[in-house]
């Protein structure tokens, strides 16, 4: 498995059955800015979306038409997508498991929003914020958290599911900074790995991961820092 930061909550996962994007906000994304889209949209399978939020939507409607990939998002959003053109959609309600080509991928709670004001100047419902767990039958499994503040009931996703890899928040302002990320995986997660994201990107939220390696010393957990568009191998 090779897990790619392309920004933000941008992520590409690649394993001998699936190529994945997670929250594709390509164009748009300042730390995206300089690389290639071509090259994180190459040979893609799979496109997942954790809410409906145009920095997480991103440049899925293009990507998917280009690609042909399959979307995989809450009802509500997937509906909306499919209205926008997007011709191959699976959708799942929270707590849902779909079971796609080499993975199955739930989605978990998150707590956040979900709506979007697009173009059209209408704000649009576009279903629950979740978190995306994905198990694979000989990789490691991954969740990615969304966007959320930590909860009790972490620990139950953890329990339910075990991951092995976290892509955690740590941004602040929009969701749990980097000190409160790490309580959330120290108290409530058995990681081997994490990988944060949300920052660095916009100036509104926090530019480093200083906070979040910070809160996590003493972990048995590894914290990883790859640069945006480096990729790690599991």
């Amino acid at each position: 498995m090779k897990i790619t930061w392309l920004g933000h909550a941008a992520f590409r996962i690649e394993t001998a059955h699936a190529k994945i994007l997670i929250d594709p906000m390509l164009t748009g994304n300042p730390a995206f800015a300089g690389h290639d889209v071509k090259a994180a949209t190459e040979g893609l399978t799979h496109i997942l979306l954790t809410h409906g939020h145009g920095d997480h939507v991103g440049d899925t409607i293009q990507i998917a038409q280009d690609t042909g990939a399959t979307v995989f998002a809450n009802y509500d959003l997937g509906m909306w997508l499919m209205k926008k053109g997007v011709a191959k959609v699976d959708v799942a309600g929270t707590g849902g498991t779909v079971a796609l080509p080499g993975f199955t991928v739930t989605l978990t709670q998150a707590h956040h929003g979900s709506a979007q004001i697009t173009d059209d100047g209408v704000s649009h419902s576009l279903g629950s914020a979740n978190g995306l767990m994905l198990h694979f039958d000989d990789e490691p499994s991954v969740l990615h958290m969304g966007d959320t503040d930590i909860f009790g009931d972490m620990a139950l996703i953890n329990e339910l599911h075990q991951p092995d890899i976290g892509l955690v928040p740590i941004g602040d302002r929009f969701t749990m900074g980097g000190a409160v990320a790490a309580l959330a995986c120290q108290r409530f997660f058995d990681f081997k790995h994490v990988i944060p994201c949300h920052y660095g990107g916009f100036p509104i939220v926090d530019q480093t991961p200083e906070k979040f390696v910070r809160g996590m010393e003493g972990s048995r957990t590894r914290v990883e820092i790859p640069p945006v568009g480096g990729g790690l191998n599991y």
